[in-house]
């Protein structure tokens, strides 16, 4: 069983980076009327460019079985809720080729995740309708999605 913490940039960076306005800006713009919370994410792409597309994901609930990771060894793959709704993140490290034990975190309102180029990671998993994402990833040519099924899934439970 695995119980879903709450995510901070401490707990995920092994993983990836935490996108949010936490903190004072590092500086204001528009006449004094924007923060900017500057290159909040390391994207990281190899023989491709960078793009940007939109998922609109199904919601999943709580507890959820995690059967399936995947990483992509080309790029990584930054998640922009578009809705102050929390998703479910779930990430693992890697073990000789394979994911080790996963872990799992839920995101407050307004936060983002970039996920390191060859993290094992879940699918795109919103809890609440409508799951839509911007994401900013990898385009290009070659293999850059490798899954991994596991034999038997894991639980993922709420805090």
């Amino acid at each position: 069983m695995i119980v879903a913490s709450p995510l901070t940039a401490t707990a995920f960076a092994t993983f990836g980076d935490v996108l949010d306005c936490a903190g004072e800006p590092d500086k204001l713009i528009n006449q004094g009327l924007c923060g900017r919370f500057h290159d909040r994410a390391r994207i990281d792409v190899s023989d491709g460019r960078v793009g940007v597309s939109l998922f609109n994901a199904q919601p999943r609930s709580l507890p959820y079985t995690l059967d399936m990771m995947e990483r992509h060894p080309l790029g990584s793959q930054t998640f922009i809720p578009m809705t102050e709704h929390p998703f479910l993140v779930v990430v693992a490290p890697d073990q000789g080729g394979t994911p080790g034990q996963p872990q799992a975190f839920l995101t407050a309102p307004g936060q983002a995740i970039n996920f390191h180029r060859n993290t094992w990671h879940g699918v795109c998993t919103p809890l609440h309708a409508p799951g839509l994402f911007a994401v900013v990833d990898r385009i290009g040519e070659g293999e850059n999605l490798e899954e991994h099924w596991f034999e038997e899934g894991f639980t993922i439970h709420a805090p």
